[in-house]
This record gives structure tokens, sequence and C-alpha cells, in this order.
């Protein structure tokens, strides 16, 4: 499914195609989208897909105020990721899975001020 085809049903639950300003109240989110495989009023992003720290992001659709399609980044086999930047509502409650090395012990507290860093 292309980037569109996600724009379209994010457009079926509200959400505007961003006019290009800045976007009050919001939080802005890049990465590659996708369908929530069991709940259909949540919405996952992959950010930063091809890069060294890659997470999965889940928001409730009712909580993105904008989203915009973005080029496709292309993997090293040639392969398109279609990218899109999406607005999310200040205050707005999100989940955050990501990779992480087992080890012992594990070692989330370094792991947590690197994120904090990454995205703040």
């Amino acid at each position: 499914m292309g980037t569109s085809n996600y724009l379209e049903i994010l457009s079926f639950h509200g959400i505007a195609k961003s006019s290009g300003g800045p976007v009050r109240d919001a939080v802005l989110f890049t990465g590659f989208p996708k369908i929530h495989p069991g709940d259909k009023g949540k919405f996952m992003l992959v950010s930063d897909p091809l890069g060294d720290d890659p997470a999965l992001l889940e928001f409730n659709i009712e909580d993105i105020l904008f989203a915009e399609e973005l080029h496709s980044a292309v993997t090293t086999e040639g392969e398109g990721v279609p990218l899109v930047k999406i607005w999310v509502r200040k205050g707005a409650f999100a989940v955050m899975l990501e990779p992480f090395e087992v080890q012992e012990p594990l070692q989330f507290k370094q792991k947590m001020e690197a994120l904090k860093s990454r995205v703040l």
C-alpha cells in the first residue's frame, strides 16, 4: 500500500493534509507509515526506518492533526520506502517500541537518556 493510501485512510478520520505552514499545539514526527494490524483507531509510524536507531511509534488517530506525504527514501537494494510527516497533538499519549540488544544487565537507563536527547 502506497503512502497516499495511508493518508487517504487518515483523511477518513478527519485529518487534513498540511498546508505547509507551522502547526500550532502539535509535534512533528517523520517516518514510514503503517496501518495498525489490530486497532483501526491507531496509526503506526516507523521513525528513522533506514537509520541506526529505528523505532516503532503508535498514535491514536484522533491525536493526529495533519499529515503530509514526503519523498521516498531508497534502500541499498534500490527499494523505495515511502515517508510521511504527521503532526500529533501536544499532550497526547503514544507508545514507542524500540529494538535493543539483550545483555546482562539490561541498561535501559542509558538507552532512555539517548532516546530523550534524540526525541527532544
